[in-house]
């Protein structure tokens, strides 16, 4: 059987389970990744039924591997003594050539690397791995500024192809 894919393209469909919209808005994306996880059974059960997320979760380097924490992934209901630990650490499967570029833009500028999405890819969950810079306060109130400014502009650009000049 053919594998599901996005109409006009050759790129897998992504089943999305869950997103960390408030890593957009707090953090400004320097580059992504798509990252693979190593799970338990239990744990691509309780995915599949669309149970996960993504709050507080960051991901770490040690020892030259990638680490998600925070990830919270409900028990299985219908799972027994092999259920896995909610938010239990979560390795990452990266290229060693992604990892050590990881490693030097972390430390050369100080970014950090926060989790996206959550979603499956032909059966295999993946993560988008985000490499970020976090944003200061007046940021955030500067992008709220440009939303709301460019949110009229296109009021007044809709009222005018309207024939209206109110």
């Amino acid at each position: 059987m053919a594998a599901a894919t996005a109409p006009s393209s050759n790129r897998p469909v992504r089943k999305m389970i869950a997103q960390n919209k408030k890593a957009r808005h707090d953090f400004l994306i320097v580059d992504t990744f798509e990252c693979g996880v190593v799970l338990m059974g239990t744990e691509v059960k309780s995915l599949r039924l669309g149970r996960a997320s993504l709050i507080d979760a960051f991901a770490t380097i040690d020892n030259g591997e990638v680490y998600l924490h925070n990830v919270h992934i409900p028990e299985y209901a219908f799972g027994s003594w092999t259920n896995h630990t909610p938010r239990r650490v979560r390795k990452l499967l990266l290229h060693k050539g992604e990892i050590l570029r990881l490693i030097g833009k972390i430390k050369e500028s100080g970014l950090t690397l926060v989790p996206l999405s959550l979603y499956f890819v032909e059966g295999k969950v993946k993560v988008e791995l985000a490499l970020a810079k976090g944003k200061k306060t007046y940021d955030k109130r500067q992008d709220m500024a440009k939303r709301d400014a460019d949110r009229e502009i296109s009021r007044v650009l809709g009222r005018r192809a309207k024939g209206r000049t109110d």
